[in-house]
Formats: structure tokens, C-alpha cells, sequence
């Protein structure tokens, strides 16, 4: 889902999210259990939790982008609405075939592997509320105050979410969507989908930058704000809690919002890091964000799958580091081989 005029600084994050969710991937993977108690694999925890968020946050920037985008090319918001959700159900059956990939290959081990919730599951439907939020909202300032309200919501019932007796008679693939149920869930609707309503409010700022002068006045106010909110999120978490059940780094709002902050500021550093940039060329990391889901769909098994058997759990976190730079950089040549193959592809269609 693009712009009209694709901007190259949200490819370049995307790409620095690509890189993030292989070096999560491939330490948790590889590292050895005495390495696992070390302070600096428990910050590399913490950095890799940064990939996901900024997935979802940029999807919901992708959103705004794409719906207006289609609009300016002269589709109803009714239409425009509706092929963006129809990307969301897209991306929903996407999770679900690369289950059965995952399934197919790991030698038919367990069915039940097949109804866990990961990242795609909650990305697809989330995308689909929130194109249908921005069809149901006429105007700038109305579909800014829905996103940013839901988003709100979202970060402060995951708490309460977590602890309702209501759900628990809910079948488990069910409840594994509101929140985690062992051996099903990796991510669920709270509070996840809510970075993707947050990156859909943020998208409808950059949207509205309508041109270069305004989206370079823009950036700087961007990552102001994002600083701002993280610093209010990190603050908040000093402040007595105000729910009975609340972890600060699954269920907590203040880490939401901290992390929210981050990932807006974020924007901002990439247009500047891509405008110091002048003339553009290639970038390694532009490569990777325009190939982020082909990458997500291969690694994971080459990380996780049997023909990492020989290194899972065995490495040290040093040599585990060595892998994921060896690994990332296998990753770009597939990804630059991808993209040449299409583009063959394309050339001899025409």
C-alpha cells in the first residue's frame, strides 16, 4: 500500500523493522541457555521487541496513505475503503496459509499449531477496522480524533481485557485473538492492534503534508510529539498503578505508549536520515522494507525450521550475533534476487 508519490524514508523503516525482526528471531533461535541469563541478551529482547510494534505502526500508516491515495485517483471513500479492507482479509489469509506452510514442513507435528495467532492474524483484521473506521469518518479532524481515541482505548482495557472472567468460556483459537492463551498465542487484538490505529492517525498527518515544503515543516513536529509521548509513557510508569493486574512489558498502557513514541519519532529520524541522503540511490535498507513480507515468509522457517537444527540453542551469544549479521545479509540477496526475477518477470510480460 502506497502513496501517490512513494515515500522512500517509510520503506527505509520498514526495512530497519525487517532487520529488527531477524535479529529477534535469530537470537532467540540460536543463542545457548548459559547465554540466555546475560544482561546484554536480555537488551537485545528488548530492541527486537521494537520490530513488531513498528510492522503494525507502519501498516497503519500504509492505511491512511493507500485509502487516500485511491480517493485522489478518483474512487468513493466507499471504494477506496473497501479495497483496503479487502488487503486486510488478504493479509488475514496469508497468516493462515503460512501456518499450514509452517505445519506442512515441520513434518505434520500438531494441528493445533495451526490456529495460533501471530503477527499476520492480528495485522489483517486490524487494517480492516481501521479502513473501515476512515470510510466511516467524513474529515480530517474527525478520523483523527476516532484513531486516536481507539488507540486510547485499546492501551488502557488491555489490562482489564486480560483479566475478564467473561472470556473465559470462550473456545481457546478464539480467545487467543483478545488475549494469551499458552501454546496459541504470540500476539493478540490487545494491545497490538492499536499500534496499527496509532500509525493510521500519524498517516493521516503525513497524508495531509501534501506536498515536500509541508512534509519537511511536518517531520520535525512529528518527532517532537513522538518524544513527548514517550517520555510521557515512561514517566506514567513511575506513577502508582491504577490497575489490580498490570505487566509493564505485555499488558501495560505506559509501555504502549512509550512505545508508540519511539515509532512516531521514528518517522521523523528516517525522512531526515533519507533527505541527508540527496539523490537517494540504492539503499540496502529501502530493499529490504519493499520486500518485508517475503522476507518475514522465509526466514521464519530457516530460522526456527529443521534445517536450523544444527545451531538452535547452541550458540554462543557472540556467535549468535556473527549469525544474525551472516543471516541478514543472506536475507538482502535473496531479497535483490526476488526483486530482479519480477522485474524479468514484468520485462518479458510487456
Amino acid at each position: 500500500m502506497t502513496s501517490l508519490v512513494r515515500r522512500r524514508y517509510l520503506d527505509w523503516l520498514r526495512g530497519i523493522a525487517v532487520v529488527i525482526m531477524i535479529e529477534a528471531h535469530t537470537l532467540d533461535a540460536w543463542t545457548r541457555p548459559a547465554d540466555r541469563e546475560l544482561r546484554v541478551f536480555g537488551w537485545s529482547l528488548i530492541f527486537g521487541g521494537f520490530g513488531a510494534p513498528l510492522f503494525l505502526f507502519l501498516a497503519g500508516v500504509a492505511v491512511a496513505l493507500s485509502t487516500s491515495a485511491k480517493v485522489a485517483r478518483g474512487a468513493s471513500t466507499h471504494a477506496a475503503s473497501a479495497a483496503v479492507r479487502r488487503r486486510g482479509w488478504e493479509v488475514f489469509g496469508l497468516a493462515y496459509l503460512f501456518r499450514l506452510q509452517a505445519y506442512v514442513l515441520g513434518g505434520f507435528s500438531s494441528l493445533r499449531s495451526l490456529l495460533k495467532v501471530d503477527i499476520l492474524n492480528v495485522m489483517g483484521p486490524s487494517i480492516v477496522a481501521a479502513a473501515t473506521l476512515w470510510g466511516a469518518t467524513p474529515s480530517f479532524l474527525s478520523r483523527i480524533s476516532a484513531f486516536g481515541t481507539v488507540t486510547v482505548v485499546i492501551a488502557m482495557v488491555t489490562p482489564v481485557v486480560r483479566e475478564m472472567r467473561i472470556l473465559d468460556p470462550l473456545p481457546d483459537p478464539i480467545e487467543a485473538y483478545l488475549r494469551p492463551v499458552p501454546g496459541l498465542t504470540n500476539f493478540t487484538l490487545f494491545p497490538w492492534a492499536g499500534f496499527v490505529f496509532a500509525g493510521t492517525a500519524v498517516g493521516l498527518f503525513i497524508d495531509r503534508a501534501s506536498d515536500e515544503v509541508l512534509e519537511r515543516k511536518l517531520m520535525p513536529r512529528l518527532a517532537a510529539g513522538g518524544a513527548l509521548i514517550a517520555a510521557a509513557g515512561y514517566a506514567a510508569s513511575y506513577l502508582p498503578p491504577i490497575y489490580e493486574r498490570s505487566n509493564f512489558w505485555t499488558s501495560s498502557p505506559t509501555f504502549f505508549f512509550l512505545r508508540a513514541g519511539i515509532l512516531t519519532l521514528a518517522i521523523g529520524a528516517a525522512y531526515a536520515w533519507e533527505r541527508s541522503r540527496a539523490g537517494g540511490g540504492w539503499s540496502p535498507m529501502v530493499q529490504l522494507g519493499r520486500t518485508s513480507l517475503f522476507i518475514y515468509w522465509i526466514h521464519i522457517e530457516l530460522v526456527y525450521g529443521l534445517i536450523a537444527e544444527p545451531i538452535k540453542r547452541k550458540l554462543p551469544f557472540g556467535w549468535a550475533i556473527a549469525a544474525f549479521v551472516i543471516f541478514t545479509v543472506a536475507m538482502l540477496g535473496v531479497s535483490i534476487a526476488k526483486t530482479r526475477l519480477v522485474e524479468r518477470w514484468k520485462g518479458r510480460d510487456r
